[in-house]
């Protein structure tokens, strides 16, 4: 990487752009850069960072700080443009940050965001855009120079006191910017990857040993008291021996189980037997309290049968009696039957004569029947007057439905009345609706063809939008497509000329012995060319040119896209203006006008719509008008006919009256005179008929008395009456039979028992002791549960034991792959984090690639350091511990005076900054090589020059100008003055008021 030119405006203390030709200052190979203090010495490094990666060094990008030169004017923007050449590629970047500009319009300040530009110099096209996003700029340059920001600055910018610090600062501190050079991430993430491994295999067997631990609690907890004789298991979760450890607790867990089930079986069997002996011994005793209760109880119901014997034998004579009373209940319910007859109809002609009048009360059935003829005669004589009554009472609904049609007919000449007077009125205002809708009809079709064009006019602005952007995008294909062909021709126009280069190895591969040479026409090929290092052939060259011709044909296609797009976004535009083409309407525009006018063609529309109902309306208007007029005339007519209707119903209902006053006497009407004499007429007929029945109900109880005196004779009773005191029913005499059955039954049942002979033997026998016999049974009883729950838990438990154990031994099997594991990498975590036994020194993986870089550095900064001591000191590595520190990161320097080798903190001030330096580029070495070889032809060190004596000088700035012979540039930044007379290139920074500025000064 060499850098040629720098341009810095309004940046740090340069209030003005400032031009810095790094070519010039180049040419000797070491230049100066000097100054006062604050003149912005370290602000020229500042801006080339700045330039190439967007932000100055970390120790000065503090939050908050502006890069903007506070001496610059408000309209100059600040800006680092820097052209270099990296990578073989020739490059200006240009940058500017995020800075407050003066408003367009108005007073104040906006921010404006930052800005990149990156350009390529093509010698046939000169100078041509690359890109202006920051994030493609930043990758692309970070990818040619190969370094990061602090590596940069690191290794372009030498910072010696930083190297003066490493010298002196411990491991830790050494480690940190040595990952910061080399991005030791890679091996940091290694160590965090199988710490990560290591804790998830670490929690896997800690969880698998805390199921095994969870197992054995539940093996105790099955196990009971057989597992309290077993010895506790001491070992945690993750500690080794813990799987064989519950497995032997378990197992002898089971075998005590197993001894506890054998001594249940054995319990079990003896309780069987005494329990089967006090079964037996039980059911004796209660057999023979059986047999004593009988006999007892046999005796005690002798006993009571006599006490009721006399019972029994005045039911029997009571039973007999009743069935003799038998054969007289027909006649006795006979005589009750007639009786209560005579009662009914001495109380029904009781009723009937209270109805009628006193002088009727005690005539007989005769003189009522006569009476009720007589009235129903003159009942049949008002069926005329009744009939006359209800047409009278017909005519007077007439009369009401004449009256409410009269109403009616008044109504409706009142309405139509009213409805004729506003006539004129009504007709010129449907009149008038009909005119406004046919002119709203005429202004709906002037907006109809105002309506389509600007429609027209819409869709085409829409169109033009879209295709404003389709040209950008077209525009930026065609500038992707021309940088895609330019990048191909100069890709073609490289392998060409590497080709040239080596065309003589081409053509001698065509040589044959013996035959001329086709370039000089020599038959001998003593010396013929081989193909060096990169040689392109023919087919690598024309797959080039293929490549370019497509990339051409590409860029061609895009231009007539873009022409393409730009006919049809220009025919867009000219169908959007319309006839107007002074202006262009924007597409909001245009949408309020379609709108202003479909909203006024939709308002003229529906105004043009109302004439067809308009006109309907007047047509039913009129109809009504002539119907009306002749409701009214028919109206009047119907209220002549009525008048007449009228009088003849008034004529035909006084003659009606006069027969219906004389019918019905005192009465109010004839209906209830007849209703009065319905009601005298039944009265009479029930009367007689009531007469009647009771003389016959009278005769019918004189013959049942006869008959009863008669039957009860007969069956032995001296009166009616005490045949029927004897008298029982149905219900009783069961009663009586069935204590006689009982009695009987009982008497049958108490002989038969005290015929028995065990119950005879049992009761000469001591009394029985059931209690006693069932107390010894339930002992056993209980005894036999206990032994068989013991039993039936010692087998569970034996079962649960041997199910878990399985369960403990499938999860031991388990577990035995995952602690493999977790024992393989523990152990490569170890010793990746330098904490095993196996890594001697208590190296971490990173501090070992990070020492290993070290020992190339001190190489590699050896080389300058004894040329600056004149051989005396060397750099070397050491990776002894110190302290309880952890080893790889040591620097000792070896003096060659002494032949000791001491810690690089003990050199002294101008010996510190030869042997920082002398650091600082053998780091500068081996950065660049693992970045992948970049070469860096410019340098800069910053500072430390003013601690060496003249000899030490002399010969340091030997080192730095031996640097030319590899054709680099070193730029030294000091403001030592001896440095003026010994470096006669120079870029001098100059601090003035309005601000800083730099000259040149040249050999």
């Amino acid at each position: 990487m060499r850098l040629h030119r720098l341009s810095i405006t309004a940046f740090g203390p340069f209030g003005a752009t400032q031009e810095v030709d790094f070519d010039a200052l180049s040419s000797a190979g070491l230049f100066l850069l000097h100054g006062p203090t604050g003149a912005g010495k370290t602000s020229v490094l500042d801006a080339v960072c700045f330039a190439l990666y967007g932000a100055v060094p970390g120790a000065r990008q503090s939050p908050g700080a502006s890069l903007r030169s506070d001496h610059a004017p408000v309209d100059l923007p600040t800006e680092v443009q820097l052209e270099l050449t990296v990578g073989g590629r020739r490059l200006e970047v240009t940058r500017s940050p995020a800075q407050p500009r003066p408003k367009k319009r108005g007073d104040g300040f906006t921010m404006e965001k930052a800005q990149s530009r990156l350009r390529g110099y093509d010698p046939e096209r000169g100078w041509h855009a690359l890109s202006k996003s920051h994030q493609e700029i930043g990758e692309e340059l970070t990818q040619l120079i190969g370094m990061s920001r602090d590596q940069f600055c690191q290794v372009v910018l030498l910072p010696q006191g930083d190297f003066a610090r490493f010298l002196r600062s411990d491991a830790e501190a050494r480690g940190k910017l040595l990952g910061r050079l080399f991005d030791t991430r890679r091996f940091a993430a290694v160590e965090e990857r199988l710490a990560e491994l290591r804790r998830g295999a670490e929690a896997r067997v800690t969880a698998a040993d805390e199921r095994i631990l969870a197992l054995a609690q539940r093996i105790a907890q099955a196990a009971g008291p057989a597992g309290a004789e077993a010895t506790p298991i001491a070992a945690r979760p993750g500690e080794p021996g813990l799987a064989e450890a519950v497995l032997e607790w378990a197992a002898i867990a089971r075998s005590t189980a197993r001894e506890r089930l054998d001594i249940a079986h054995r319990v079990v069997a003896w309780a069987e037997d005494r329990q089967r002996e006090a079964r037996h011994a039980l059911d004796a005793v209660r057999e023979l309290a059986r047999l004593q209760q009988r006999y007892e109880e046999t005796r005690l119901r002798s006993a009571a049968l006599e006490e009721r014997r006399p019972e029994n034998d005045r039911c029997q004579q009571e039973l007999e009696r009743a069935r003799k009373a038998d054969r007289v209940a027909p006649a006795l319910e006979l005589r009750e039957e007639a009786e209560r007859a005579y009662r009914a109809a001495s109380d029904g002609l009781g009723r009937a004569r209270a109805l009628l009048s006193p002088e009727l009360r005690d005539v007989g059935a005769d003189r009522l029947a006569e009476l009720e003829r007589t009235f129903q005669q003159e009942l049949y004589a008002l069926d005329a007057a009744r009939e006359a009554e209800e047409r009278s009472a017909r005519i007077d609904g007439e009369r009401v439905r004449l009256n409410r049609e009269a109403q009616a007919d008044d109504e409706l000449i009142r309405e139509a009345d009213a409805w004729l007077a506003d006539w004129d009125t009504t007709r010129a205002a449907l009149k008038g609706r009909i005119d406004a809708s046919q002119e709203a009809a005429t202004r709906a079709e002037q907006l109809a063809g105002l309506l389509a064009p600007a429609r027209r006019r819409l869709d085409a602005a829409g169109r033009r939008d879209a295709l404003a952007t389709d040209v950008q995008q077209a525009e930026e294909r065609l500038t992707g497509a021309r940088e895609q062909e330019l990048d191909a021709r100069k890709s073609w126009l490289d392998l060409r000329e590497r080709r040239l280069r080596g065309i003589a190895a081409e053509l001698a591969a065509g040589l044959v012995a013996g035959e001329p040479c086709t370039v000089c026409g020599s038959a001998d090929h003593p010396v013929p060319a081989s193909p060096g290092d990169g040689h392109v052939d023919r087919a690598t060259e024309e797959r080039a040119l293929a490549f370019q011709q497509s990339a051409e044909e590409a860029r061609a296609r895009a231009e007539r896209q873009l022409g393409l797009v730009r006919e049809r976004h220009t025919a867009a535009e000219t169908e959007a203006r319309g006839d107007d083409a002074s202006a262009s309407s924007t597409v909001a525009e245009l949408g309020e006008l379609v709108d202003r006018l479909t909203g006024e063609h939709a308002e003229a529309h529906r105004l043009a719509a109302a004439t067809n109902p308009a006109r309907e309306a007047l047509t039913a208007a009129e109809r009504e008008h002539t119907e009306r007029l002749e409701q009214r005339q028919e109206a009047h007519g119907r209220m002549s006919a009525r008048t007449a209707a009228r009088e003849a119903l008034d004529g035909e209902q006084a003659r009606l009256e006069e027969q219906i006053a004389a019918a019905r006497g005192e009465s109010p009407s004839v209906a209830a005179h007849a209703e009065r004499l319905t009601r005298r007429v039944a009265r009479l007929a029930d009367a007689a008929e009531a007469v009647r029945t009771e003389q016959d109900a009278a005769q019918r109880r004189k013959e049942a008395d006869d008959r009863l005196s008669d039957a009860a004779f007969r069956a032995g009773f001296d009166t009616p009456e005490a045949a029927a005191a004897t008298l029982l029913d149905a219900a009783a005499q069961r009663d009586l039979q069935h204590r006689i059955d009982t009695w009987q039954a009982e008497a049958a049942a108490v002989a038969d028992r005290r015929a028995e002979r065990d119950a005879r033997e049992a009761a000469e026998q001591p009394a029985a002791q059931p209690s006693a016999a069932q107390g010894e049974f339930e002992a056993a009883e209980w005894l036999l549960r206990e032994a068989s729950s013991a039993l039936a838990a010692a087998d569970e438990r034996c079962g649960e034991l041997t199910r878990l154990s399985r369960q403990a031994a499938d999860e031991v099997r388990r577990l035995g792959p995952v602690r493999q594991e977790y024992e393989r990498i523990a152990r490569l975590a170890g010793l990746a984090a330098g904490t095993s036994a196996d890594n001697e020194r208590k190296m971490r993986l990173e501090a070992y690639v990070l020492a290993a870089r070290l020992e190339q550095v001190a190489a590699a900064a050896t080389a300058r350091l004894q040329r600056m001591s004149s051989g005396r000191y060397t750099l070397v590595h050491s990776d002894a511990r110190t302290g309880g520190r952890r080893a790889g990161l040591g620097l000792h320097v070896v003096d060659a005076w002494t032949g000791s080798e001491r810690d690089t903190a003990t050199l002294s001030g101008g010996e510190t900054f030869f042997a920082s330096l002398a650091l600082a580029l053998g780091l500068a070495d081996v950065v660049t090589e693992e970045a992948g070889g970049v070469r860096l032809d410019t340098l800069f060190i910053d500072e430390g020059f003013g601690s060496l004596d003249d000899q030490t000088l002399d010969e340091v700035l030997d080192v730095l100008d031996s640097l030319r012979e590899r054709d680099r540039s070193v730029g030294i930044v000091s403001h030592v003055a001896d440095l003026r007379r010994r470096i006669p290139v120079r870029l001098e920074v100059v601090k003035e008021r309005q601000g800083s500025s730099v000259r040149h000064r040249l050999a």
